[in-house]
């Protein structure tokens, strides 16, 4: 998986690892690219042309990064504002819930919300017949905080391929969201996810294939908590903020299936 070209990781399941008897075949990719700041339509696009590309290799479960319509690195609250949309009557959310119901897809992506005059880092969930569910970032990471409020709830969302909980990022860091929605009956994590270099070594000399501390976490709740984590990770600087591009699938025994 390159670190600099736009890419999907794909997986295919054809057995519940929690209920052997319950079969299901589910093709997950994980869309990594590169969205820009301050450039929604660009993004809506981009976003569109990759589930797009996704569908045709056959996938049926996408997930895409985190604040995937607008960008991430933000000069202010304001600008933050001008780039949030609603869910799920935003115009991003619905060209994602054309495509999911024209290829009959599942979707998962990552989204600047706006609900009145609060914003949140959320990740939207869209399936065939429209949109299920939003998950809104629990643990804001570093000037996250500046731009968003915090989320409040931990779901698991029942579809007709299986349980589907999310996360986004830092969320991870903490056990015990993964915990509870396995608890929940969670099948599959979906992970919107924007990683950043933690050291020296991530910013300028991570090899090709190499693990990040994110994807040993990642690793670990899958293992743990016997769940698919499908981690969909952006590539590229942005103002200065450079990103992993560490997109990974990971299935119930913390085995790493596609990826980084």
């Amino acid at each position: 998986m390159s670190e600099t070209q736009p890419s999907t990781n794909e997986i295919s399941s054809s057995e519940d690892e929690q209920s052997p008897n319950r079969q299901s075949s589910v093709t997950i990719a994980c869309v990594q690219f590169e969205p820009h700041v301050g450039e929604l339509g660009t993004n809506r696009r981009e976003t569109c042309r990759l589930i797009e590309e996704a569908a045709k290799r056959g996938s049926d479960f996408i997930v895409l990064p985190e604040l995937a319509n607008s960008g991430y690195v933000f000069k202010n609250r304001t600008e933050a504002q001008s780039l949030a949309e609603s869910i799920p009557d935003g115009k991003t959310v619905q060209q994602w819930a054309d495509l999911a119901a024209d290829r009959d897809l599942y979707i998962v992506g990552g989204y600047a919300e706006r609900d009145g005059s609060d914003l949140y880092n959320s990740a939207v969930l869209i399936g065939p017949n429209g949109y299920i569910g939003t998950h809104r970032k629990l643990h804001l990471w570093n000037e996250e905080k500046l731009w968003f409020e915090p989320g409040n709830e931990i779901n698991v969302f029942n579809t007709e391929i299986g349980r589907i909980g999310m996360q986004i990022c830092y969320d991870q860091w903490f056990p015990e969201l993964s915990r509870i929605q396995a608890a929940k009956g969670a099948d599959l994590i979906a992970e919107p996810t924007n990683w950043v270099p933690i050291n020296e070594h991530e910013r300028t000399a991570l090899a090709d294939g190499e693990f990040a501390r994110a994807n040993y976490l990642a690793i670990s709740n899958a293992h743990v908590n016997t769940v698919w984590f499908a981690c969909a990770d952006r590539i590229g600087t942005e103002r200065g903020q450079p990103f992993l591009g560490r997109s990974l699938i990971v299935d119930p025994t913390g085995t790493t299936i596609a990826g980084p």
